[in-house]
């Protein structure tokens, strides 16, 4: 395979760093938004917090997390890192693959539920069965997504795992 050159191998790099900041920060900024939402004092400003947390999902995690995925596999392809070939690189593509499914088909749905109950119910949103549901399931689950990025980062600059089938 042929491998990307020293200055490509730099602009990847790079995007992969601006993504996963990116999807690292925000997911950082949803939690704080999704704490301060506990305090509001009005239905208009729960929406307010709810649609804020939507709209960071659907604009910038969302498109950050697929910009990760597409450099990691830039980087897989065209280096000596491949798929396969390190342990820390194995984990990197399980988390993240996992992490995509699960923000799409279980963080993300719950995300826009919390939002639309809210849109509608304002502050009796906080008596609802379901709203209340999402909005623990995202804290806990947000929560756990978010530190698993950050071990990822780590893992990224600490490489903590050799080569596989290496002692």
């Amino acid at each position: 395979m042929k491998q990307l050159s020293q200055r490509s191998r730099a602009w990847v790099k790079g995007f992969h760093i601006f993504f996963s900041c990116a999807w690292v920060g925000t997911g950082l900024s949803m939690l704080l938004l999704a704490f301060l939402r506990s305090h509001a004092p009005n239905g208009d400003e729960l929406f307010a917090f709810n649609e804020a947390i939507k709209l960071l999902d659907d604009y910038i995690i969302i498109p950050a997390a697929f910009g990760s995925l597409i450099t990691g596999l830039l980087f897989s392809l065209y280096t000596n890192w491949g798929f396969f070939k390190y342990k820390w690189v194995i984990f990197k593509w399980v988390a993240t693959l996992a992490q995509i499914i699960f923000g799409t088909f279980w963080l993300g749905p719950w995300t826009n539920e919390a939002t639309a109950i809210s849109d509608v119910e304002r502050i009796l949103a906080l008596q609802n069965p379901a709203y209340l549901h999402d909005k623990l399931m995202n804290s806990i689950f947000g929560s756990a997504q978010v530190a698993l990025l950050i071990a990822q980062v780590f893992i990224s600059v600490t490489k903590p795992w050799g080569k596989r089938g290496s002692k």
